[in-house]
């Protein structure tokens, strides 16, 4: 009998799909759809349907994710969850700014999250993400936990900020050229720490794509 152990799967690319994806379809419906003129969403049809298909993508990733993976992290359920909430006051209210404000509730709740267990000594992050890399001690998760938290709080500023100063193409734009940048820079950051608290170095590359969810 063959007691090698089988390597794990190289699944880090459909985690980004899963995690971007939905932010990708609204990107496209938004910029090329033109909605007829007798849309009863006046000038923010651009916007209701973009998120409309926001919504069917984000539930999409989430029946993926289980079919794919067997399970569904609770970040994404969460993430997917106010997802669908934002996005119906959007279509309700017919007001953008609900999209906006969805990545700072989630960045905000996931930093006090985070930054809480850490706090009590509980590396919330492990448990999030149902991925223990291989070898990462405690002191090493709790560590990684405290900065994503700290980071998350972050972008939940950044995105105020952006908010504020950008028209909504510009800011959607900013979510794939800004946010997601930073994201993969900051998980790239942390894998030093990692390794220093019992990373094995052939997953490290897995890190960079099982990054938590940014929004």
């Amino acid at each position: 009998m063959n007691d090698t152990a089988k390597p794990r799967p190289k699944t880090g690319w459909l985690h980004i799909l899963v995690d971007y994806g939905p932010l990708l379809v609204f990107l496209g419906v938004y910029k090329f759809y033109q909605p007829p003129e007798t849309s009863t969403f006046g000038e923010i049809a651009a916007v209701i349907y973009g998120t409309i298909a926001f919504m069917v993508a984000a539930v999409v990733a989430l029946l993926f994710s289980k079919f794919k993976f067997g399970h569904i992290s609770p970040m994404l359920i969460l993430s997917t969850t106010l997802i669908v909430a934002f996005g119906g006051l959007t279509i309700w209210l017919q007001d953008e700014r609900f999209i906006q404000i969805k990545p700072t509730a989630i960045y905000i709740l996931f930093g006090i999250l985070l930054i809480g267990g850490w706090i009590r000594g509980k590396a919330l992050l492990q448990i999030l993400l149902e991925a223990a890399f291989e070898g990462v001690d405690r002191e090493g998760w709790l560590k990684l936990s405290r900065n994503w938290g700290v980071f998350f709080l972050a972008l939940a500023g950044l995105n105020e900020v952006l908010r504020a100063q950008l028209d909504f193409e510009s800011w959607l734009w900013a979510k794939l050229w800004v946010f997601m940048p930073l994201s993969f820079l900051f998980t790239f950051t942390q894998i030093p720490m990692l390794l220093r608290h019992g990373l094995a170095l052939e997953d490290a590359d897995e890190v960079l794509k099982d990054e938590p969810p940014t929004g």
